[in-house]
C-alpha cells in the first residue's frame, strides 16, 4: 500500500515537473549545411532559474575538419538577474574558462586573464529570455566581455519551424564584431536565430 502511494505521489508531480522544465533544440547550419546543434534546457529550483547549454560544430571542407566549437555553459538566475555563470569554449583550439558570481551589489567575472565588477544586475545573450533585447549591455558568455548592445525592432515577419510558416517578430541586434538576427512568436518563443561569420557565410539556428 505504501509503496502503491507514493508511486502515485509521484505520478502526480510528473507534469509539473514537466511545466516547469523548458527545452530548446537547435541544429546549426552554415548556410544550408548542418554542422551541429545548441541546446538550451531551463529549469527552476529553489526560486532560481539554471540554465544549461550546450553547442558543438564540426566544419568539414572535402573531408577535412577545418573548424571544430565546443560550448558548454551553466547560469543561474535570480528574475531578470544573473546570479552565477560557469562556461568553458573551445573555440578550434582556442580555450575560454569564463566564472562569475554576484557578489554584494557587483557581479563579479573572472576570464582567466582579467577580473571585473559589472553592475549588480546583468544579463547574458540569453535569447530564451525576449527581456534581454531591452538591455543596453549584455555579457559574453564564451569570453566574459561586457559588451555595449544596439537592438532594432524589424517588425513582423514569418519564418519556416519545422517545415511550418509561422507568424514572428524579428529583431536585430549588433554589438562589437558582430550582428545576429532573431525570431519569436506572438507569445514570445524564441524560434530562430541567424548571424553572419567572418567569412561570409550564414549561421542559422533552426528547431529541430
Amino acid at each position: 500500500m505504501k509503496r502503491k502511494f507514493l508511486f502515485a505521489v509521484l505520478l502526480a508531480l510528473l507534469p509539473l515537473q514537466s511545466e516547469a522544465a523548458r527545452e530548446w533544440r537547435f541544429t546549426a547550419y552554415l548556410d544550408d549545411k548542418p554542422i551541429g546543434y545548441h541546446r538550451f534546457a531551463l529549469s527552476e529550483e529553489n526560486g532560481e532559474q539554471q540554465l544549461v547549454s550546450e553547442a558543438r560544430f564540426n566544419v568539414k571542407f572535402l573531408l577535412i575538419t577545418a573548424y571544430q566549437y565546443a560550448h558548454d555553459n551553466r547560469e543561474r538566475w535570480r528574475g531578470d538577474c544573473l546570479a552565477r555563470i560557469e562556461a568553458a569554449t573551445d573555440d578550434n583550439g582556442e580555450d575560454f574558462r569564463v566564472r562569475g558570481q554576484l557578489v554584494g551589489e557587483g557581479f563579479h567575472v573572472d576570464n582567466g586573464q582579467e577580473q571585473n565588477t559589472l553592475p549588480g544586475c546583468v544579463m547574458t545573450f540569453a535569447y530564451w529570455n525576449p527581456d534581454f533585447l531591452r538591455q543596453p549591455r549584455l555579457l559574453n558568455a564564451q569570453n566574459g566581455d561586457y559588451l555595449d548592445v544596439s537592438v532594432r525592432d524589424l517588425g513582423p515577419d514569418t519564418i519556416a519551424v519545422r517545415g511550418q510558416e509561422r507568424p514572428a517578430r524579428r529583431y536585430r541586434l549588433e554589438a562589437r564584431g558582430f550582428r545576429i538576427e532573431l525570431w519569436y512568436s506572438p507569445e514570445r518563443e524564441w524560434l530562430a536565430l541567424d548571424s553572419i561569420t567572418e567569412s561570409g557565410k550564414r549561421l542559422r539556428y533552426r528547431l529541430e
